[in-house]
């Protein structure tokens, strides 16, 4: 009984919608903090080096990639689409402000997300 539930195909879609709203709260969240704390987020990335006028366009790609990421990873027709924006998001988010000084606890759940939304991403929609 427990096989035919799981390959009920409404369910699998249930699952598989829900997951990717799991994987997406990471980046929902995110969203507001750099908006309504832009100035001090420019600063943050700053001090990692990288000149201020160009932090200021990081940000709003990384604000433009979260919005559109998260929107059609969730709900787009491809969320192929939405995966290489968290992708594109995430990767460099990593090594600049997880790699160098090393943060394990942040540098092991952002490979987790990244290996999650390959997974979702190379995977056909049901």
């Amino acid at each position: 009984m427990k096989n035919s539930f799981l390959k009920n195909r409404s369910v699998q879609s249930f699952f598989d919608f829900f997951s990717r709203v799991l994987i997406s709260t990471i980046f929902i969240t995110a969203i507001p903090r750099k908006i309504f704390g832009f100035e001090k987020t420019v600063e943050y990335i700053s001090s990692k080096g990288i000149p201020e006028p160009i932090s200021s366009i990081l940000l709003v790609g990384a604000i433009i990639c979260l919005i559109l990421g998260s929107g059609f990873f969730i709900f787009g027709v491809n969320q192929k689409i939405g995966s290489v924006f968290l992708l594109l998001f995430l990767i460099p988010t990593t090594l600049i402000f997880h790699v160098f000084p090393f943060h394990q606890r942040a540098v092991l759940m952002n490979l987790g997300l990244i290996g999650g939304i390959i997974i979702s991403a190379l995977r056909e929609p049901k």
